[in-house]
């Protein structure tokens, strides 16, 4: 008799939570992501299902988190992919039941540039969204001159690199060189080491014993500043190998359309949300090239 009243107990209480959760998201919940409502993407996994941003994040309260990306040759999009490799098992300690990563490109850019820095598409849920709506949506930065239909694309882009549109890119590229005696950013050695184990250049940053472990750091064996968080040239090194043996030698692959380029997918910056039952837990939209979440800091905020 006890197990049985036991048994009703747990199964109500499931009953009512299935009912009551999504009315009260419903009701409550979905204010600061509304933008997202009716934002479709498409899965690289199953194209002809499109998924709607806006239930990815609301459908059943657990914690999830999206990632507004850009073209798959950009920075701000290799860097995310970058950061959400290496701290994909931290996000999920955290209780990230779902993470979904969306990408201004076609599904073959996509799969290519999670394959380039070895992201685990088991574990995360890359979409496209080839005309960059759906970070349109949710109000990311669109960079210089957004809607001037006659300055060519690369044009502007040219002058986001000097902070047009973009303020936040000098400072972010400059804090490349200069280092963080304060901040750690861990996942800049394993991004390097996949791209030495990957044949990278410059590929004289780590040394890598024979399991492609990394063995040393040679940025740790700087005076006085080798004991810093983050190194100084640590994370423009990266960078280079990012520009170089990513998006330069890959552009062919990666690089927008002539309808994406159209869009603004040139220009247009990206963001990040981390939503748990309807409450936003961080959120952010990038200031600049290179400028991307910090998911230090996120962590701490989760």
């Amino acid at each position: 008799y006890v197990h049985c009243t036991l048994y009703s107990v747990i199964n109500y209480t499931v009953s009512m939570r299935q009912i009551i959760l999504p009315l009260a998201l419903s009701l409550f919940g979905v204010e600061a992501y509304a933008p997202l409502k009716g934002v479709e993407v498409k899965s690289v996994k199953n194209p002809d299902a499109p998924t709607d941003l806006g239930s990815f994040l609301d459908d059943d309260g657990d914690r999830s988190m999206l990632i507004l990306g850009t073209y798959a040759a950009d920075f701000n999009a290799i860097e995310y992919a970058q950061r959400l490799k290496f701290y994909l098992p931290e996000l999920q300690d955290r209780g990230i039941k779902k993470i979904g990563f969306v990408l201004n490109c076609s599904p073959p850019a996509a799969e290519t540039l999670a394959e380039i820095v070895d992201l685990d598409v088991e574990q995360v849920q890359i979409f496209v969204d080839p005309s960059g709506e759906a970070g349109r949506k949710f109000n990311v930065g669109r960079g210089w001159r957004p809607d001037d239909a006659e300055m060519s694309p690369y044009l502007k882009l040219f002058g986001m690199l000097w902070g047009l549109g973009a303020w936040a890119t000098l400072p972010a590229v400059i804090g490349g060189y200069i280092g963080n005696p304060f901040r750690p950013q861990r996942w800049i050695e394993d991004a390097l080491a996949v791209g030495q184990r990957k044949g990278r250049w410059p590929d004289n940053a780590l040394e890598l014993d024979s399991d492609g472990a990394i063995a040393v750091n040679k940025f740790s064996e700087l005076p006085v500043v080798g004991e810093w968080p983050r190194r100084p040239l640590e994370l423009a090194t990266l960078r280079l190998q990012n520009m170089l043996d990513i998006s330069i030698k890959n552009w062919k692959a990666l690089a927008p359309d002539e309808e994406a380029l159209k869009a603004g997918v040139l220009t247009q910056l990206g963001g990040c949300i981390v939503v748990e039952g309807g409450k936003v837990l961080y959120e952010w939209r990038d200031p600049g090239i290179c400028a991307v979440a910090n998911f230090e800091e996120m962590l701490e905020k989760l």
